[in-house]
């Protein structure tokens, strides 16, 4: 059976969350004050803090756990506890720390029932967080951390250091730490966890320049001392699975100490998807030639060197038989490219049973099935797979998505009976096509929910992996991505809101959490749409809709916002605030605005505008601020993060980058030294006096308000004009005008009062410099009274209805299945999906749950339904994500959103962010209508609706959303 997601959730209320006086782990209830009260613990009180206790021979990454405690103590309060390891010496008011089993101290509490720790006993890192009164002689209150196994016990300490004040991301991007000379624990505190997703890490990858340059300067190359740092974070954000750097590293050979400290911290290692037990892929090229005889020594390929590579890989089993290891199976070809042009099962085979060999004789004293092992089925990979070659079943199955955030395959109901089970390889960054994406944060948080909820469902909850690329600036979704990995049950889609407030409030206070969410979501939901790498001067459309402006108002009022917040922030979470959000936010309007800066550059060039090169400055402007703001982030805290933004991001012509930033070629007119008018208009990119025949989109009582003319100069001196109109019902703002250098926009609306019903046509005459005049048509559609009277819901407009999908009208569920709205997952609003997820096909749309959308339409005749959906894939074999439709009470339509699985199909979903779906339906009459969309298979995800009656114009978004008329309009 599917998990059921949604069962009920600890309670947390937001508003009693922001009044703690403490800072919160994300999600969790307080259990830290700054004040006394009756028989709570006192961590530190009156400048003497409590003394930690971890028996002499605790675990390595129990002791490491309590020394950062016991440091984050110190940075929180400036007193420093003592350390105690001898149980006789215990006195007073003691933190009690240990592993259940393997602490005499803490069993003797199980023994005597003064703690309870049967909800975790056995279970995988699970800890007890309890405060427990006078547990030995002597000892008056004790705060016992217990843990299942020795990462159990060390999560339950990091979560006592981040309530107390201590952000996970205090040195990695600066978090002040919140001071208070006072700390209690609760005296009702009693806290039970564990993790649902048993592995749960993250994959350095794609990791130059900027990782690799900043990681050469700081530590010399990825050694132990620079991995020290991930392994403490890591912890804190309660991961346990590492893939290292591996561009050009190799992280057990460059650093012996690098493994050892690993399993120190309790970090399980892996290596990438491509290389084998153990051996990073730099491995082989250091020393490969070595490996094998004869002339195939050295060659990366098993049916030429087998002997080669398997003492290659014995090497390395044996070399990690001491830590814990996740051994990846298989074989790729070298730098991650096909082994070969066509499948060869029988091979991989061979070499997947060879490598099964190798831990089977290395791990003598270990039934293979307890050595864990992988078979990543990425790209080609998982051809393999479909095409029936099969692993032992206690292999876990990588699942990958495609590069874009799209889970490519998950578990079938047989699948998920396998003992190895089912996990994720999932990317916040990609080097390869249609185009590498590596700068900055482009992943909203929703849409990782939308995926990772599906694997969670669908059973695969053994292994979640994020390759993270450089790690700094994912901090935001890498988060996001491990919190759910511990318990998805604990982030349902309904507290996706809250999530970005309480990072907001740990981070930076609750006094502008809510702003700071806003802010983080709206820069992050833009650079989904489209990822910064793929923007163009092309991608939002100047002439309709009003795009382009509507992108250039929302990330400038981004950018106000955030700089609004940095003045008022106290100084201390300045250099937090530029890197989490300040510089987020207005690099990514820069390079937005950049290239709306072209696009308008350009369009001038060709209507010759006077001032093309003044908007050509504007564009150099916005690409010198998006150097400027590298150059900002660099000297962030004394350059701690120098190189950290060397990404190039800007004039990608192909798959790959730029060798550094290159500013989009810009346009030049001179304009001659006389008055001579030109005129454009809303919807079109011609212009007079080159075009003839211009005109506005039609007006409509239930479309935008105003239209305008641009009336503009294409020489040098001045000129006045004069506007006319041909019906009195046709309004402009002005009727006289000079203009000189800069455009005259010429506002245009309708007296409905005074307009005729049906049809209108007339114009707008607009007399400057030279023989004649630029007529422009304005059309006007007034409803008569009795169809005003009858309106309802969405209205037609200019040919359109845009409806976002959360704003159904109303909808049936049926079996206990209902069609949900997802918040924040979509490119201008939400999403809608049917949950609970489970693997139900309605065969019979009619009996499938349903939203329905009132509407009113004018026209009649054939008519196209857009539907802008998520770019999810066929996750299950031997179906694709299938919708149906209908108009009123017609015979539904059953569509597939994944009709076309080309590659260009794919590509330009991964672009755009959507897949769109097309249905086309006969509407014989004008009036009230309903639009009913019924589920067939699971995991469609609705963003958008576009009803087409003729008049779509393109654009990237889409027409904002339509009227929606709740009673008669007259």
């Amino acid at each position: 059976m599917l998990k059921n997601v949604f069962s009920h959730w600890a309670a947390i209320v937001l508003a009693c969350t922001f009044l703690s006086s403490r800072a919160l782990a994300l999600g969790d209830p307080s259990f830290v004050s700054d004040f006394p009260a009756s028989n709570n613990f006192p961590l530190v009180f009156k400048g003497a803090p409590a003394r930690l206790y971890a028996g002499a021979d605790a675990d390595s990454a129990i002791t490491l756990a309590l020394r950062n405690f016991q440091l984050d103590v110190e940075r929180v309060s400036g007193v420093k506890p003592r350390v105690v390891t001898n149980p006789g010496k215990l006195s007073g008011n003691v933190v009690i720390v240990g592993e259940i089993g393997k602490n005499p101290l803490i069993d003797s509490l199980i023994a005597e029932q003064r703690i309870d720790v049967s909800d975790i006993a056995g279970k995988w890192e699970g800890y007890l967080i309890q405060v427990v009164r006078h547990p030995f002689a002597e000892v008056d209150k004790a705060l016992v951390v217990a843990g299942s196994d020795r990462r159990g016990t060390a999560y339950g300490l990091y979560e006592i250091s981040e309530q107390i004040g201590v952000s996970p991301w205090f040195w990695w991007a600066d978090v002040p730490v919140r001071k208070s000379g006072s700390l209690f624990i609760n005296a009702d505190t009693r806290v039970v966890d564990w993790p649902r997703v048993k592995y749960r890490g993250i994959f350095l990858n794609d990791e130059a320049p900027a990782l690799t340059n900043w990681v050469k300067e700081n530590y010399g190359d990825y050694n132990h001392t620079f991995y020290e740092k991930v392994f403490e974070l890591m912890m804190r954000l309660k991961a346990n699975y590492l893939w290292p750097a591996m561009w050009n590293n190799a992280f057990a050979d460059d650093d012996p100490l690098n493994m050892v400290r690993a399993h120190e911290y309790g970090i399980v290692m892996g290596t990438s998807h491509h290389e084998p037990m153990m051996r990073a892929d730099k491995e082989w090229n250091r020393y490969g030639d070595t490996f094998g005889s004869g002339p195939a020594q050295g060659e990366w390929d098993y049916s030429a060197n087998p002997e080669g590579l398997y003492d290659f890989w014995v090497a390395g089993a044996k070399r990690n038989k001491p830590y814990e290891s996740i051994y990846t199976l298989g074989m790729r070809g070298q730098e991650d490219t096909p082994m070969s042009e066509e499948q060869n099962i029988g091979l991989l085979e061979t070499i997947v049973r060879d490598q099964r060999r190798i831990l089977s004789t290395v791990f003598d004293q270990r039934p293979l099935d307890q050595v864990p092992q992988l078979w990543a089925l990425y790209k080609e990979v998982q051809g393999y797979y479909e095409n029936g070659m099969r692993v032992p079943e206690d292999v876990t199955l990588l699942w990958a998505d495609d590069n874009w955030g799209n889970i490519r395959r998950l578990p079938t109901p047989e699948e998920r009976k396998r003992s190895g089970g089912a996990g994720v390889y999932y990317h916040f960054d990609y080097v390869g096509g249609p185009r590498s994406y590596r700068w900055i944060n482009s992943t909203p948080i929703a849409k990782v929910w939308e995926q990772m909820n599906l694997a969670y469902a669908y059973g695969a909850d053994r292994i979640w992996l994020v390759n993270v690329g450089d790690l700094k600036p994912q901090e935001f979704p890498t988060e996001f991505f491990l919190r759910m990995a511990w318990n998805p049950e604990a982030w349902p889609k309904e507290r996706l809101p809250a999530f970005g407030e309480l990072w907001a409030a740990r981070e930076f206070g609750a006094e502008h959490a809510k702003d700071i969410a806003a802010l983080v979501q709206g820069y992050t939901r833009h650079n989904g749409r489209r990822k910064p790498e793929l923007l163009d001067a092309d991608t939002y459309s100047l002439a309709h809709y009003g795009e382009a402006e509507r992108i250039n108002t929302e990330l400038s009022a981004l950018v106000t916002r955030a700089e609004k917040i940095a003045q008022a922030l106290p100084s201390r979470y300045r250099d937090a605030f530029f890197q989490l959000v300040l510089h987020p936010v207005k690099a990514t309007a820069a390079v937005t605005q950049l290239q709306l800066a072209t696009a308008k550059n350009r369009l001038y060039a060709r209507q010759g505008r006077a001032e093309t090169d003044e908007v050509a400055q504007q564009a150099k402007a916005w690409f010198a601020l998006d150097a400027e703001l590298t150059r900002q982030y660099h000297r962030v805290n004394g350059g701690k993060w120098n190189h950290m933004m060397s990404q190039p991001h800007i004039g990608y012509t192909h798959w790959n980058n730029p060798p550094a930033n290159t500013l989009p070629a810009l346009a030049h007119y001179q304009p001659h030294a006389e008055a001579d008018m030109g005129v454009a208009v809303t919807g079109s990119e011609r212009f007079w006096p080159a075009s003839g025949g211009l005109a506005l989109p039609e007006f409509s009582p239930f479309g935008p308000a105003e239209h305008s003319i641009d009336i503009f100069n294409r020489g040098t001196r001045a000129f006045d004009f004069a506007v006319t109109t041909s019906a009195p019902w046709i309004r402009v703002d002005a009727e006289e005008g000079t203009v000189e250098q800069h455009t005259h926009s010429l506002g245009v609306s309708i007296d409905w009062d005074n307009a005729p019903q049906g049809k209108q046509t007339g114009f707008v005459d607009i007399r400057g410099t030279g023989w004649g005049s630029a007529r422009v048509a304005v059309s006007a559609f007034k409803p008569d009274k009795k169809s005003r009277a009858q309106v309802r819901g969405f209205v037609e407009s200019e040919g359109v209805i845009s409806i976002e999908a959360a704003n159904f009208s109303r909808k049936r569920d049926t079996a206990g299945a209902a069609w949900e709205e997802i918040p924040l997952h979509g490119r201008t609003g939400s999403s809608i999906s049917v949950f609970p997820v489970r693997d139900q096909v309605y065969t019979r749309p009619q009996e499938a749950p349903y939203v329905e959308y009132d509407l009113t339409l004018f026209s009649t005749g054939d008519i196209r339904v857009q539907g802008l959906f998520a770019p999810s894939l066929n996750f299950q074999p031997g179906r694709g994500l299938r919708y149906a439709i209908a108009f009123d009470d017609g015979q539904p339509q059953v569509v597939d959103v994944l009709a076309d699985l080309s590659d260009s199909a794919w590509e330009t979903a991964v672009k755009n962010g959507v897949r769109v779906s097309i249905s086309t339906h006969k509407v014989t009459e004008p009036g009230h209508h309903r639009l009913r969309i019924y589920a067939v298979d699971p995991g469609v995800t609705l963003q958008k609706v576009l009803i087409d009656t003729g008049g779509l114009q393109p654009s990237y978004l889409g027409p904002p959303q339509s009227q929606f008329m709740e009673a008669a309009h007259r």
